[in-house]
């Protein structure tokens, strides 16, 4: 018998939580034929709803449920972090609980795991139907620059949803930063990889936790873990700066030799020292930004606190 584990990272879910496990518990029902097992570890991340309280009922009528409680809320990438790191499947699949994620599709991506010799079968939304204009747009202009500044692909429209086989999770959880971005991780390890097509799905219940600001933090937050190419940017800039500062005095002291031209115009001089002040600013923001990375990872914090499993829960 085979172990499939579904990791189902939690935040807030209280009205999905309940619609997902019949869900899962059909998709678990289909897969007898195939001899193999399923265990389903949840990650509540802090909910501040009635997720936990959920979560403690549904292991306790079925010995399939696991929980990983966290202390507070750790982020998305902690979540399935912890979830790869405590799975005990040979096959693990990350999967979220508003059913954006078909779980229809898990057997299909099993029979391309284990007939066609595949390490990994990961998931990819062809439409945004659904979604703001504003947020699809962004989101497209972002694949199209971290797949040019960065050398680890990046599938436009990939999901975190794949099911992948132990030895691919054992190289994700070999990499132990503290500042995640998944799916590079998942592109960054290699191993043979398909991807499944589909349209996007509407949540079956609640509110989506991500919003603009955060989507705009986690995508910088993919460029800084996978691209040094901003650092070298504004190098560039420093670099071409300099070089037009250098030719507009020797342009300046031979208008003044020749034509005995005064230098004036104060007000396009102060115009050009706060457009450079920007551009010294920008440029300290992005070593900022990598110097901040650097720091966190250098505190060996842990990447999230248990407070509560299932197996406290029972005691």
């Amino acid at each position: 018998m085979s172990l499939l584990t579904v990791i189902v990272p939690c935040y807030n879910e209280e009205e999905s939580l309940p619609i997902f496990y019949e869900e899962i518990k059909k998709v678990a029902e289909s897969f007898k034929k195939e001899k193999v097992e399923f265990e389903f570890l949840f990650i509540n991340d802090g909910s501040m709803d009635k997720t936990l309280e959920i979560l403690r009922g549904l292991s306790k009528k079925d010995k399939r449920v696991r929980y990983i409680s966290f202390s507070r809320n750790f982020g998305k990438e902690a979540a399935m972090y912890a979830g790869l790191e405590n799975a005990k499947g040979d096959y693990v699949t990350l999967m979220d609980a508003d059913l954006q994620d078909p779980p229809a599709l898990l057997k299909e991506m099993y029979d391309l795991i284990t007939k066609e010799d595949y390490d990994c079968v990961g998931t990819r939304r062809v439409t945004r139907k659904g979604e703001p204009p504003i947020r699809s747009f962004f989101a497209r202009c972002f694949y199209k620059l971290i797949n040019k500044i960065s050398k680890t692909e990046m599938v436009d429209g990939a999901r975190d949803y794949r099911l992948m086989t132990r030895q691919m999770v054992n190289s994700i959880l070999e990499m132990k930063e503290y500042n995640r971005y998944s799916k590079g991780l998942f592109s960054f390890v290699g191993y043979k990889t398909k991807w499944l097509e589909y349209e996007n799905v509407e949540r079956v219940a609640g509110e989506t936790k991500w919003s603009f600001w955060k989507l705009l933090i986690y995508a910088l937050d993919g460029i800084i873990a996978f691209s040094t190419m901003p650092l070298m940017l504004s190098v560039l800039i420093g670099i071409l700066f300099c070089v037009i500062s250098f030719i507009a005095i020797i342009v300046i002291i031979v208008k003044t030799i020749v034509w005995g031209d005064a230098v004036g115009g104060w007000p396009s001089m102060v115009c050009i020292l706060f457009f450079l002040s920007g551009i010294q600013l920008f440029c300290m923001g992005v070593l900022g930004a990598y110097l901040s990375k650097t720091y966190l990872e250098t505190k060996k914090r842990p990447i999230y606190i248990v407070k509560e499993t299932e197996k406290s829960n029972k005691n």
